[in-house]
């Protein structure tokens, strides 16, 4: 177990992804790479979405940042409900800096069934603390 955003827990995830294999991720997950900056009570995180994973740090290549707090990502991470994403959103929890196009077209994506195995397991391993 790894409490959520930790270096920990990153580890972790990266380790997890790369034992993953293939994730056959559809074209919009695959393609978007994303920074997240996510404020937090303690200190505020940076990590970036790219090849259907969170990672630590920035990334270069990212044209979009989303900004938000940690319990939002928390629950996009363990619940990938779109319907709460959106609201979260339109409520002004999520805000965007750049390029919005490439979050419009992930919303029609639908995760593989590799990508869901991938995320099951690093729910599993993930505490909330």
């Amino acid at each position: 177990m790894a409490v959520f955003l930790t270096d920990e827990w990153f580890e972790q995830v990266e380790k997890m992804g790369n034992g993953a294999g293939e994730l056959n991720l559809p074209p919009a997950l695959a393609n978007m790479i994303v920074n997240l900056k996510v404020s937090d009570t303690e200190q505020d995180i940076e990590a970036n979405f790219a090849n259907g994973l969170l990672h630590r740090g920035l990334n270069d290549a990212a044209t979009t940042t989303l900004l938000l707090d940690r319990s939002i990502l928390q629950s996009i991470i363990t619940d990938f409900d779109t319907n709460e994403i959106m609201g979260a959103f339109m409520g002004g929890k999520i805000r965007v800096e750049g390029d919005m196009s490439q979050l419009m077209a992930v919303q029609t994506a639908r995760p593989s069934a590799e990508q869901k195995e991938l995320y099951t397991r690093i729910k599993s391993m993930t505490t909330m603390a």
